[in-house]
């Protein structure tokens, strides 16, 4: 991740079970390890929710440091995978969708095609 957003070969895991959201960065990289089984420091990102559904949190490193964003919808709510033990994976461009407030699950990367060949 870098800047304000990730871009698209980074790695974004959510934890799909609510956690305590009183838990600064310390104590979610200390989830990562302990609960996931992840690295915090390995530069994936990490997303997790709160019981309410209206509330993120993200957790990642930088190169340079731990890096903690929250964000709280206002006026509606995340759409957020069925909760169950473990975690999923999301692209970058679903990640996006789902900071808006939109259903990442609409979000489709595009089909590898090959490249064209010269016509002669």
């Amino acid at each position: 991740m870098t800047g304000l957003g990730p871009d698209a070969a980074t790695r974004v895991l959510v934890a799909t079970r609510p956690v305590d959201f009183r838990k600064g960065m310390d104590g979610l990289a200390a989830l990562v390890t302990a609960q996931l089984g992840g690295d915090p420091f390995s530069g994936v990102v990490y997303v997790f929710r709160a019981k309410k559904a209206d509330r993120v949190k993200l957790v990642w490193w930088d190169g340079t440091g731990l890096c903690l964003m929250a964000k709280k919808l206002e006026a509606g709510a995340f759409s957020w995978p069925s909760v169950h033990d473990g975690v999923m994976r999301l692209t970058a461009a679903q990640l996006g969708a789902l900071l808006e407030g939109l259903d990442w699950r609409r979000v489709h990367q595009a089909r590898r095609t090959k490249v064209p060949q010269i016509a002669g």
